[in-house]
């Protein structure tokens, strides 16, 4: 192993944080977990945990298994260019994703990620270069409904424009799915994904480096990186960095389960939201978990008793982390997606958790298709309507004669346990209102809590299954807004704007189902509607 290579990856602690490693990370290398880890050994995680495991393991070879894709990506790519086809429109969820949103990011090459069902989103895509892009349709089971309600809008609007869609769209799914075979009767470039490799764990298959590639970022050097990191994963060293940081992750006594994720100074653009996805999806479950909160670059207070610092630095970086309980992970991008990877993988042993499923993630799409099917008059009356916001809760009822939209956040953030989180859940265009977004921070500031804040339907795929399976420590505010114009999917019976709301009311529901209380504002007038909610928010936090 050459110092270059090591110098790829970089763990240090402090705190509680060291001492999480210094306690178990001798025993994850007495039980040769990182060999074991790299062998694809299924048992790591007990019994319950060794089905699914069997199946979701085959990213720890990813830095070779993956390099025939290269070519195929770089003759298609030529192919493209060549005929003034440069926009590059990813169409998918989750870890469909995230990965090629920081993988390009970084690497300072522009695509669209459209990772939304609101019709405002969706329609802007659609009238963005229409005649330059290509469309790289990403799903891993094929049968994800906003990936093919996106797929259908994009084939309508290629027609009517006199563009074969055979000609624009990619394929990206697993073999055998129904989106592959249909994608293959209608002639679309397709390329298959590696099935034993779950959606977040993907970041190095074709999810990640297909639209990646064809959006000009340089994939091979991903795999090298990986490549160059993986003897070092795989060692039963003490010195592991993926041992070290699932120690710290999952190994603090008592366990600080918010994972703070810090900018401080990575050069990996967004890595936080894609790290978010991983660690939510993995660990929350059994009423367990690790809440990630991205922070941006810096966090809001003193550090909590319950929260781990976890400061995402450059692979140069040679300061030392501070706080109580804090580590600074640095490495390359393709090297830093195998550790983490590894490490929460580390984290879920720890924990005592299947890293690999996420039930609840299926219960919220199960909601959401059974609202979609009683059609768009079964939201329920709100509670009240003042000015543009229609007020609604889920879960217990907390109003207590509420009747005002700040007195229903008072009455929602007078629900939050000592040792909770509050999570702002967004159902508006994910572009448009970015500054939403901003919301989080006097929240905080105001409650001295973690705050997260998701933009849905994608946290849906991220955080949403925390929010059901973990510990039952939140409260929960969902925004909706009524779209500019709604947008029909062709062929299908209902709109972007119906699917929206089945997705945001299909969340809210499996929220309650799970005793959270939920308070539920809708914007019937989008302008007005988020300078009311916006000065609700400074009114309660007194910002």
């Amino acid at each position: 192993m050459s110092e270059e290579s090591q110098a790829e990856l970089t763990v240090s602690a402090v705190g509680s944080a060291a001492d999480a490693i210094a306690t178990n990370v001798p025993g994850l290398v007495s039980d040769k977990f990182a060999s074991k880890l790299f062998a694809q050994d299924p048992t790591l995680w007990g019994p319950a945990a060794e089905d699914e495991s069997s199946k979701r393991l085959s990213w720890v070879g990813l830095a070779s298994s993956s390099r025939p894709l290269l070519d195929e990506i770089a003759s298609l790519r030529s192919k493209l260019t060549d005929k003034g086809v440069d926009h590059v429109v990813l169409c998918g969820m989750g870890g469909s994703s995230l990965a090629p949103e920081v993988i390009c990011a970084t690497a300072g090459v522009p695509i669209t990620v459209l990772d939304s069902s609101q019709p405002d989103m969706v329609r802007a895509a659609l009238d963005d270069r229409l005649e330059q892009t290509v469309v790289v349709v990403s799903s891993k089971s094929g049968s994800t409904v906003e990936t093919d309600s996106q797929r259908r809008a994009y084939e309508a609007a290629f027609k009517d424009a006199g563009i074969d869609p055979a000609e624009r769209i990619v394929v990206v799914t697993d073999p055998g799915s129904p989106l592959d075979k249909e994608s293959r009767g209608a002639g679309y470039t397709v390329i298959n994904a590696d099935p034993a490799v779950g959606g977040r764990y993907s970041a190095l298959t074709a999810f990640g480096l297909v639209p990646s590639g064809l959006a000009g970022a340089d994939v091979g050097q991903l795999l090298d990186e990986a490549a160059a990191a993986t003897p070092i994963l795989a060692a039963d060293d003490e010195g592991n960095p993926g041992l070290q940081l699932g120690a710290a992750l999952g190994g603090t006594k008592p366990l600080r389960d918010k994972v703070v994720l810090i900018d401080a100074g990575t050069k990996a653009v967004g890595f936080g939201d894609w790290a978010e996805q991983l660690i939510a999806e993995s660990t929350g479950k059994d009423g367990k978990g690790l809440l990630p909160v991205v922070v941006g670059d810096s966090p809001t207070g003193d550090q909590l008793d319950d929260e781990l610092w976890v400061r995402l630095v450059a692979t140069d970086d040679d300061s030392q982390p501070q706080g109580i309980a804090t580590v600074d992970v640095g490495g390359t991008l393709g090297a830093a997606f195998l550790l983490w990877e590894a490490a929460v993988a580390a984290a879920g042993r720890l924990i005592g958790i299947n890293p690999f499923d996420q039930p609840d993630v299926e219960s919220a799409k199960a909601a959401a298709r059974e609202l979609l099917g009683k059609g768009t008059g079964s939201a329920d009356a709100p509670a009240f309507t003042d000015g543009a916001v229609e007020v609604r809760t889920a879960g217990p009822d907390f109003l207590d004669g509420a009747s005002t939209v700040p007195e229903a956040l008072k009455a929602l953030l007078a629900q939050l346990p000592a040792s909770g989180y509050l999570a702002v859940m967004a159902y508006v265009d994910r572009i448009a209102d970015q500054s939403l977004a901003d919301v989080r921070i006097p929240l905080a500031r105001k409650l001295n809590r973690p705050v997260t804040f998701g933009f849905g339907p994608r946290f849906l795929h991220s955080t949403g299954q925390y929010h059901k399976g973990g510990p039952a420590d939140g409260i929960y505010l969902q925004i909706t807004t009524a779209p500019a114009e709604d947008l029909s999917i062709p062929g299908r019976e209902f709109t972007f704007g119906d699917f929206i709301a089945s997705q945001a009311g299909g969340d809210a529901k499996v929220l309650a189902d799970h005793g959270r209380p939920v308070l539920r504002l809708h914007l019937t007038d989008h302008d007005a509607g988020i300078a009311q909610l916006q000065q609700a928010i400074a009114e309660v936090t007194g910002s």
